[in-house]
């Protein structure tokens, strides 16, 4: 048995039989990563787990490629955070301010937290908060409190260090990159600040919410974002500020991007009219009782002899599809 990263990709590891491959938090790896990995020996079984399924996911789902496992209940002693959606107005960044505020707010209280920000250092290229410049600011606010960094240009073991310190309660504030995604589990840490919120994926952000409200005690996710009212990421943020299930974030996500491409390596975006629409209001349980349905009929009738409306159906669909994909190149 290996257990790893994904330096198990790496073209030189190979297995003289593989027969099982375990792909968790199935939305960190790519499409071409998933088959790289299943694709060192022959036909292996796959296994592949998420809290927050991918629009691929789903689309891959109802096509029959995947079989479906769902478990939609929490684990026992734990409460969902209170989400909180914090908006810049167009030119300014109260927003953000008043996230911060709240934060603050709660850390004197006693609370430990944690801030994400999309960069380690500030850059002339993007315009979004930074790691460093936020930890001073929060240091600055917060006289007494210790607040640490954490990212990827540090090296493990002083991160490892920081994790220990924090679930020791020598730490009041990690101030962090998307590092703190996964694998991370201090229940006593209750507040999490994603600061521009709109640079990352629902899945990812849904991910980091559940960084918090590990214990029964109540908990807060604080979600700020410079995008525009009526625009695509506003209204994912919407989503997650709406719903703690991670069924429903997935199911919206894949009404708003799409489901991605069955032959090519996209993992959103538009199938075609006929395949998106098929999906799109289908939560993860329709799906799946649909697809056994379709399954029964077919071993009853392969040639859909005794369905002949269906079959004419299908036919114009397989057609349409042609087109489709003609026209799309």
């Amino acid at each position: 048995m290996a257990l790893g990263t994904h330096a198990l990709l790496q073209r030189d590891v190979e297995f003289a039989r593989l027969g099982l491959v375990v792909i968790d938090e199935q939305h960190r790896f790519g499409v071409e990563q998933r088959a790289l990995l299943r694709g060192k020996g022959g036909a292996p079984h796959l296994l592949v787990m998420t809290a927050t399924p991918i629009p691929r996911s789903l689309a891959l789902t109802a096509f029959g490629e995947l079989e479906v496992s769902v478990l939609d209940e929490r684990p026992p002693g734990r409460s969902p955070p209170v989400t909180e959606l914090f908006r810049d107005p167009p030119g300014g960044a109260r927003g953000l301010e008043a996230a911060r505020d709240a934060l603050v707010q709660r850390v004197e209280q006693g609370h430990q937290a944690y801030v994400v920000c999309p960069l380690v250092a500030a850059s002339d290229a993007v315009a979004a908060s930074d790691v460093e410049d936020t930890a001073a600011r929060l240091r600055a606010r917060l006289p007494g409190k210790r607040v640490a960094v954490v990212h990827g240009r540090v090296d493990p073991d002083t991160r490892a260090a920081v994790m220990e310190e924090l679930r020791a309660g020598l730490v009041d504030v990690v101030v962090a990159t998307t590092v703190i995604e996964v694998g991370v589990d201090v229940p006593e840490v209750r507040v999490i600040l994603v600061e521009h919120a709109e640079r990352f994926g629902l899945a990812q952000l849904h991910q980091l919410r559940g960084r918090v409200g590990r214990g029964r005690a109540r908990s807060w996710c604080l979600l700020h974002t410079a995008s525009a009212p009526g625009s695509l990421a506003r209204a994912r943020l919407e989503v997650l500020a709406a719903t703690s299930d991670g069924f429903e974030v997935a199911e919206r996500d894949l009404e708003l991007r799409g489901p991605g491409e069955v032959f090519g390596t996209r993992q959103s975006g538009a199938l075609g009219v006929d395949l998106h629409a098929g999906l799109v209001g289908a939560g993860v349980h329709e799906i799946v009782a649909a697809r056994e349905a379709a399954r029964a009929l077919l071993r009853e009738d392969p040639a859909l002899a005794r369905h002949p409306a269906l079959r004419e159906e299908l036919a114009s669909r397989r057609q349409r599809r042609v087109v489709y994909a003609a026209e799309a190149g």
